[in-house]
């Protein structure tokens, strides 16, 4: 014997909080603060790297930061990098001087990402962009203020629908869409064709 109730699908729902905070353009203010914080960080990064030719020209500023974080120091202190994994792959950069080009990439990425929140362009992409930087500088053993933006991206990740409401991604996102559900440029697409 079957009941009616077991034949319903189940199905959970966010915390009012959570569909306020992630889903409703009326606090959307918070996310432009949180925004503005991280895309300010990131662009003052690599606006100071880009001054620097040890960054631009012959990455030697980053060859000198894996250098040091693959260093393993005597017993009982402990190295930057806790993973060997991690530290092998720095060490196969390092070897075939890798950072030569990289430092430039991490130049105008850190650049693009703080331009692109700034504004309020793709916020979802480029705050995962810029978690996947902070994450890469923790894992390298750089902490400074890596753990607060990270955990302050991954809440602008979250929030993507609403924390570019107050920039472009108010009218990109309606214009673009996402994957998974085409904007209005794609319909008009798929309407001629």
């Amino acid at each position: 014997m079957t009941s009616s109730s077991n034949n319903k699908s189940f199905s959970m729902t966010d915390p009012p909080v959570a569909m306020a905070l992630f889903n409703n353009p009326k606090w959307s203010w918070i996310w432009l603060i949180a925004r503005l914080y991280i895309g300010y960080t990131w662009l003052s990064a690599g606006i100071e790297k880009l001054s620097s030719s040890a960054w631009t020209q012959t990455g030697a500023a980053l060859q000198g930061y894996w250098t040091h974080a693959v260093a393993v120091p005597q017993a009982p202190a402990s190295p930057a990098i806790t993973f060997d994994w991690y530290r092998a792959f720095i060490q196969w950069l390092l070897n075939i001087q890798a950072y030569t080009w990289f430092a430039k990439l991490i130049v105008a990425g850190e650049l693009l990402i703080g331009i692109a929140l700034i504004l309020g362009v793709f916020v979802g992409i480029s705050a995962f962009f810029g978690a996947f930087l902070n994450w890469n500088y923790l894992m390298a053993g750089t902490t400074s203020v890596n753990p607060l933006m990270l955990v302050v991206t991954v809440a602008i990740i979250l929030a993507w629908k609403t924390a570019g409401w107050w920039g472009l991604d108010r009218w990109l996102l309606p214009l673009l869409g996402a994957p998974w559900k085409p904007g209005k440029l794609f319909e008009k697409d798929k309407q001629t064709t």
